[in-house]
C-alpha cells in the first residue's frame, strides 16, 4: 500500500530552509523593499509561525504585521522627537487631587482629541505650579500617539525665533514652522511682557491657524488681563481672542503651587 503523503500547503508539512544564496537574496530585497524589521528577525518570525503550525497565510500575516508594528512604533518616537516636549508627560501622571478646582471630565474628555478634526483651541488658565504645562504637554504626548504632527514651544521663544527670521528676511518660512503643525502648543503666555511687535507676530500665527489647526495655549493671566500680554493694543486683544474662542475649551484651574507643597506644609 502506497505512504500517504501530507498536502504541499499544510500546516504540518516539513519546512525547507532557504539556500544562504537564497537567504541573502530575501534579505537584500527586504531592504530594498525598506522592510527593515523584517530583514532583521524574518528567520526568527518564520521560526516562531513554524512552531505554531501556522498556515502561509497565517505566516505571512505575521510578518505584516510584525512589520506594521515597528513602523508605527518608530513613527511615533519620530513624532515625539520632532514635537520638542521639554519633557515627557502622560495624563496618568497628573495628579488631580492637588488643585482645589479642575473639571476633570473636561479634561479627559479632551484627551479623546475630538477637538482636532474640528479644528478647535485648548486654553488651560491658573497660576504657577498647577500642572498646566504638564497637561498641555501630556494632550501632545497622547496626539503624536495618535499619529498627529505636533510642535511644542515656549511663547517668548517662538517670538524671539519669529523676530529673528524677520530681521534674516526669512518670516514667511518661519511662520511656516508653526503654522503648518496639526497641533501647536503655546506655553507660558503672559509670563514675560510681550513688545510691539512680538504682539503683532504671534497675531500672525494665531490668525494662519484659525480655522485650519488646533492651538493648545497655557497662561496665567485671565482672558481680561491679555490687553496686557499684546502691550495693552486693545484692538489686537479682541482680534486675538476672537480667534482663538471661536471655538475653544477652556480649562481653569485653582489652587496652589504643586511646586511648593512641601514648602507650605
Amino acid at each position: 500500500m502506497p505512504k500517504k503523503t501530507q498536502p504541499a500547503n499544510s500546516p504540518n508539512s516539513s519546512r525547507v530552509a532557504l539556500s544562504p544564496a537564497a537567504s541573502e537574496q530575501l534579505q537584500s530585497d527586504l531592504l530594498y523593499l525598506k522592510l527593515t524589521h523584517l530583514a532583521d528577525h524574518w528567520a526568527a518570525i518564520t521560526t516562531a509561525c513554524h512552531q505554531k503550525q501556522l498556515s502561509f497565510s497565517q505566516s505571512f500575516s505575521e510578518l505584516i504585521n510584525a512589520e506594521t508594528r515597528e513602523k508605527k512604533s518608530r513613527a511615533i518616537t519620530r513624532r515625539i522627537k520632532s514635537a520638542r516636549f521639554p519633557v515627557t508627560k502622560t495624563l496618568d501622571q497628573f495628579d488631580f487631587t492637588w488643585p482645589q478646582k479642575i473639571n476633570q471630565d473636561t479634561v479627559r474628555h479632551l484627551f479623546a482629541l475630538h477637538f482636532m478634526p474640528a479644528k478647535a483651541n485648548v486654553v488651560w488658565l491658573g497660576g504657577v505650579g498647577l500642572g498646566k504645562t504638564h497637561l498641555a504637554t501630556a494632550l501632545g504626548y497622547a496626539a503624536c500617539q495618535r499619529g498627529h504632527r505636533v510642535h511644542f514651544t515656549n511663547t517668548i521663544d517662538m517670538i524671539n525665533r519669529l523676530s529673528e527670521a524677520m530681521r534674516k528676511g526669512t518670516l514667511n518660512q518661519a511662520l511656516k514652522a508653526y503654522s503648518s503643525p496639526e497641533l501647536l502648543i503655546l506655553d507660558e503666555l503672559g509670563y514675560l511682557p510681550i513688545d510691539q511687535l512680538g504682539a503683532d507676530l504671534l497675531f500672525q500665527v494665531i490668525s494662519a491657524r484659525y480655522e485650519r489647526a488646533s492651538t493648545v495655549i497655557t497662561s496665567n493671566k485671565a482672558y481680561r488681563q491679555w490687553a496686557k500680554i499684546f502691550n495693552n493694543d486693545s484692538a489686537l486683544t479682541s482680534a486675538v481672542l476672537d480667534r482663538l474662542l471661536h471655538r475653544c475649551e477652556t480649562v481653569q484651574i485653582t489652587g496652589k503651587s504643586f511646586r511648593m507643597k512641601d514648602r507650605l506644609d
